[in-house]
């Protein structure tokens, strides 16, 4: 597949201009009167400077900076700018410019304007805005100009016109009108040539591709004019809605790009069609011209002659740019000392008038006038910058500011980290000040995710690695600093986990299962506590802090406190690690036998009631066992008849195994015995059914002399085979 790239290819002169310009100044309190240029992806990129588009200057504040772009404004504009006294950056293309001197001159002159082009351009509402009488936009020879028959007129053009069509307009306006027809053919002669340009390589192309925002006028023109002429045209307004598959099957593509398209669109198309063809030879541009050039010499001698013609307008508009003095501000100039006074020193530079310089701008710590006084006799020089232009202010001071900030740009350009107070914000992200530097942290730079409220960081320090800097001229407060945090968070982040994981790798090649490790008790849950072992958080699960039980974390433990703990387990690919306090304290029954003894009196609730008796809890983790012959004097039917749970009781204890863990108890030891007790009925009977079962003690016996074993739950009173007994005698 042969390429064929148009030699007239992107920005031009007066768009190249405006989009630097825009890419250069300082972005804070800095507006745009109306979209800078017809492309998406452009205007994006400004945006996220922090420059502000407007569409009125009732959105622009007195004071501010305002950009003028290429297509221009009224002459109103200006007036409105100076009376609110907002600094205007005009960026109107000199072809533009000088199509509003010629509305302008013939409006004075009494003329009726016509203006070639379409009504709704932001060019031709500019255009508009000069004339001080009536006026006729027409984008058509067909439409009707008999109103115009007896009035002079002065026919113009929009600079991107298509210039076939302007002179149809020109010949019918002759036509109608009976007066003078002035035609000022105010197209920008590199349209003409992109328009020439376009038909040539269509009628060569088997398809063409038409680069350019899809609201460029220029872009549309080529694309309409290339239509004319090849049946395939493809019109993108991003590099991103490239296809190959939709040329896949042509032999000779052309690619043309508008005005108002970056380079950096037409190379990334360019590079997607060599990604998916290794055989896709480029015509340079160069030869294209060539060839051009041969076909129609007449027109290759209108573009050298216009050349010329540019040559000396740049040069104009170049000395309208020129500030007073020939100085530039934040400009680095060497002055000669003329003269020293009590206030400072004159200079001379640039071969303009002289200047003084206040003595407080001086590099020196303390002024001495016959000092100075003897730098100018020997014709000194030292270096100044230029801080004001109206009234000219000069600065020694500044100089070596600047230097300093200078070292210090090398250093962030090296990658340092620097930090920055941050003073304001616009919608594209934060704006701060390192030094003279404008420095922007875009949006998507402060920190890793969305951050929706800017204005919390306003005032706040801001710690910031480079992007990118963006140069501008010899000025060096056109230099701005793009710059994130976000870098420095995540990289940080990334090595408080790389640091983690490492000891975590230490943690769980050094511990195991049975080991008594020590732990700083950090945070208590309602399900335990997170204790930190060597930087690692462990649980000790509430069940495992205490013999006794415990409700909360804090009744066992103190937050902060270190202790002792036993690892219980280990889930390595969960990690996770689960350690016990209890388990490394005595348990109650451990310390039982330094506290009760047979014949002790103890205090007990009752805890269990059940048909041979009743468990009295004596502490946590110890409980007691009354037997139901213990319980009272009387016989009962059923424990229940006498106590319940959680009453209070006293009891002495008549047996104590704490091998075995059991304590036998006796309420009725305490109560003094009846004088008579009537024995009851099935007392009486007992004996005989005693026999029957093996020549059991009397129950007179049993009640006086013997107390029954158990073994419930691992404490000690009657046996399960006497529990079973007693049930058949009953």
């Amino acid at each position: 597949m042969e390429v064929i790239v148009a030699a007239n290819c992107g920005f031009c002169r007066g768009v190249r201009r405006a989009v630097d310009t825009v890419l250069e100044i300082a972005p804070e309190n800095t507006y745009i009167y109306g979209e800078l240029i017809h492309n998406e992806e452009v205007v994006k990129r400004i945006a996220e400077r922090g420059i502000i588009t407007v569409e009125s200057l009732d959105d622009v504040p007195d004071g501010a900076t305002l950009i003028i772009r290429s297509h221009g404004v009224g002459k109103d504009v200006f007036q409105k700018c100076g009376m609110r006294n907002i600094h205007v950056v005009d960026c109107t293309c000199q072809f533009v410019r000088g199509a509003q001197k010629v509305v302008e001159s013939s409006s004075k002159a009494g003329k009726f304007v016509v203006i070639a082009g379409k009504c709704d351009h932001p060019e031709v509402k500019g255009l508009i805005g000069w004339c001080e009488r009536e006026s006729l936009v027409t984008s058509s020879e067909n439409d009707n100009f008999t109103f115009l028959r007896d009035k002079n007129v002065a026919l113009v053009s929009q600079t991107t016109f298509s210039k076939e069509r302007f002179l149809k307009i020109a010949e019918n306006l002759k036509k109608v009108c009976r007066k003078t027809v002035e035609i000022f053919e105010t197209i920008c002669y590199t349209t003409v040539e992109r328009q020439r340009e376009v038909a040539f390589i269509a009628n060569r192309c088997d398809a063409v591709i038409v680069i350019g925002g899809g609201n460029s006028n220029n872009t549309g023109m080529l694309f309409e004019i290339a239509s004319r002429y090849c049946k395939n045209v493809i019109w993108l307004e991003k590099a991103d809605d490239f296809e190959y598959g939709k040329i896949l099957n042509f032999k000779r593509v052309g690619v043309i790009a508008g005005a108002s398209t970056p380079d950096w669109q037409t190379q990334e198309v360019l590079c997607k069609m060599a990604k998916n063809n290794a055989e896709v030879q480029v015509t340079t541009a160069e030869s294209v011209a060539n060839e051009m050039a041969v076909e129609a010499t007449p027109v290759a001698e209108e573009k050298a002659a216009h050349a010329e013609e540019t040559s000396s307008s740049m040069a104009e508009v170049m000395a309208a740019m020129d500030v007073e003095e020939g100085y530039k501000k934040g400009q680095i100039i060497k002055v000669k000392i003329v003269s020293a006074g009590d206030e400072g020193i004159a200079v001379s530079g640039c071969g303009k008038t002289d200047n003084s310089i206040a003595k407080d701008e001086l590099d020196c710590e303390e002024y001495v006038r016959d000092t100075y006084a003897q730098l100018a006799n020997a014709g000194a020089e030292i270096e100044v910058m230029v801080v004001s232009v109206s009234p000219v202010k000069l600065s020694q001071k500044m100089v070596k500011k600047v230097k300093e900030e200078e070292a210090i740009l090398k250093d962030v350009e090296e990658g340092k980290e620097f930090s920055v107070v941050c003073t304001g914000i616009n919608k594209g992200g934060l704006t701060a000040e390192l030094g003279t530097y404008p420095v922007f942290v875009p949006a998507r730079e402060i920190r890793a995710g969305y951050v929706k409220e800017l204005d919390k960081y306003v005032g706040k320090k801001l710690r910031l690695k480079l992007l990118e800097i963006r140069k501008g001229s010899k000025n060096k407060n056109h230099k701005e600093i793009i710059a994130s945090q976000r870098v420095i968070l995540e990289a940080e982040k990334a090595a408080r986990e790389a640091v983690k994981a490492e000891k975590e790798a230490l943690f769980f090649e050094s511990i195991k299962v049975g080991d008594i490790v020590e732990g700083k008790v950090e945070r208590a849950t309602n399900f335990g506590a997170f204790v930190s072992v060597n930087g690692f958080d462990c649980l000790a699960h509430i069940s495992d802090l205490s013999w006794s039980g415990a409700k909360n974390v804090t009744d066992v433990l103190e937050l902060g406190k270190r202790y002792e703990f036993q690892v219980l387990k280990i889930d390595r690919e969960a990690k996770k690690v689960s350690i016990g306090y209890k388990q490394l304290q005595p348990q109650p029954w451990d310390l039982a036998a330094s506290k009760y003894a047979e014949g002790d009196v103890v205090h007990g609730k009752v805890v269990r009631i059940v048909p041979f008796g009743a468990f009295v809890e004596l502490e946590k983790g110890i409980d007691g066992l009354v037997h139901v012959s213990q319980i009272s004097h009387e016989w009962l039917e059923s424990p229940t008849s006498v106590l319940k749970i959680g009453e209070e009781v006293d009891a002495k204890i008549l047996a104590f195994n704490p091998d075995e863990r059991r304590i036998t108890l006796s309420i009725k030891a305490l109560q003094d015995r009846p004088e008579q007790a009537e024995e009851p009925r099935e007392r009486t009977e007992r004996p005989a059914r005693a026999k029957k079962s093996g020549g059991r003690k009397s129950s007179a016996a049993y009640e006086d002399d013997e107390y029954r074993e158990w073994n419930e739950g691992g404490y000690g009173g009657a046996s399960i085979a006497e529990m079973l007994h007693m049930d058949e005698e009953k």
